[in-house]
């Protein structure tokens, strides 16, 4: 093959020949496909408008407290056919010119009823009430005959509420501070702050969203709040101890940095966390679908609620929030920051190095193929006859 047949092309770059993924593969194999780390800032200011819209909705709207907490009175009477939230909330009005705090149907079928919430009502009131509601539904008892007594009415005083508000509080706190004992000796130091500072984002977006919504705070979603921050808790333990194994030794080595090895552990512990969230949402779902809509345990939602948007925060904290945070932590000082200095320059050298080779093979191919220089005649071989002109002139 003739040299004019060969074209040599100038490369700025090597050509890589590794296969690609798509989004599912990579999410599937956790290969290190998703930078996560590498893209830190972008999840630090998502987070913190998390925290900014959180706050500013719990500092300027606060919390609606339910009846348990703030006390007031309660009035609950047998659902039929003709009755519904709004009928029962303008009857109400209609007898004290006022709506009521909440009117709300609770159980199905033959053992419906609506519950009524309201400020804490004088007798005079709760008799007004009373016979408004009566005279407007004609409940009757379980003999079919139409009876006045079947409008229950009780009445939760604010000092009862506010033991209870008390209580739940100083659950909460205990709670959260036996966790954050238990992150501090389960985990090395740089690791407990990731995650008690994921722990405190959790619950503070979680109430946010609870006060956005403006579902009632009641001792259900206290419980399932706890409830919440023990799944954090378990979240974070995982991606923490593949991130623990990943990163063992990683300061002895100079191919890869604590931070690319920390990406790679919250890469393969991503599809574990959709998967668990996921399943753990699914019988949530069917509680605000299922009890809530279609049986109308309406008591049910506030647990619903605080648990289904835990979990998902929760397994947004662990992997997008948790991670960066200790990567970052790592890199300011100490080791690990020498490390990743050290594996950077020498990264660096190598990329110059590579450059240099480019840059002079494509000076190669723009100046053409060079020319074969000339050699110089070998020595005969031993035995060799003499030339024909040597030849002649011995003669």
């Amino acid at each position: 093959m003739s040299n004019s047949s060969s074209v040599l092309e100038p490369v700025d770059e090597p050509i890589d020949n590794t296969p690609k993924h798509s989004f599912f593969e990579r999410l599937y194999t956790g290969t290190g496909g998703f930078q996560i780390v590498g893209r830190r800032r972008l999840y630090y200011a998502l987070s913190a408008a998390l925290v900014i819209i959180a706050l500013l909705s719990i500092g300027f709207k606060g919390f609606t407290l339910g009846i348990d907490f703030a006390g007031g009175t309660r009035i609950q009477l047998p659902a039929t056919a003709e009755m519904s939230a709004t009928a029962v909330s303008d009857a109400y009005a209609k007898a004290l010119g006022h709506g009521p705090v909440s009117v709300q149907k609770v159980g199905s079928g033959a053992a419906s009823s609506y519950e009524v919430r309201s400020d804490t009502l004088t007798p005079e009131q709760q008799n007004k009430v009373q016979n408004a509601l009566f005279d407007a539904f004609h409940p009757k008892d379980s003999s079919g005959a139409v009876n006045r007594n079947t409008i229950s009415i009780a009445e939760i005083s604010e000092t009862w509420g506010g033991q209870i508000t008390r209580k739940a509080l100083l659950a909460l706190v205990v709670f959260v501070a036996l966790t954050m004992v238990y992150i501090a000796i389960r985990f090395e130091r740089d690791m407990s702050i990731a995650s008690i500072a994921s722990l405190f984002f959790n619950l503070i977006v979680t109430a946010g969203v609870y006060s956005i919504v403006g579902f009632e705070v009641t001792p259900a979603a206290v419980i399932g709040l706890l409830t919440v921050l023990g799944y954090v808790l378990y979240d974070n333990v995982v991606v923490f101890d593949k991130v623990e194994e990943n990163t063992r030794g990683v300061l002895h080595l100079s191919r890869r940095t604590y931070g690319e090895q920390a990406n790679l552990a919250a890469n393969q512990t991503l599809m574990r966390s959709i998967n668990t969230t996921v399943i753990g949402i699914l019988p949530i779902i069917g509680m605000l679908v299922i009890a809530v809509w279609l049986l109308g345990v309406g008591t049910l939602k506030d647990l619903a609620l605080v648990q289904l948007v835990g979990m998902v925060v929760g397994a947004y904290s662990s992997i997008f929030f948790a991670v960066p945070l200790l990567v970052t932590i790592k890199e300011r000082f100490g080791p690990v920051s020498a490390h990743t200095k050290r594996v950077l320059a020498k990264r660096s050298t190598a990329t110059q190095a590579r450059m240099r080779e480019a840059a002079a093979e494509r000076a190669g191919a723009i100046s053409g193929p060079v020319r074969p220089r000339e050699t110089p005649a070998s020595a005969p071989r031993p035995g060799a006859r003499p030339s024909g002109k040597r030849h002649k002139r011995r003669r």
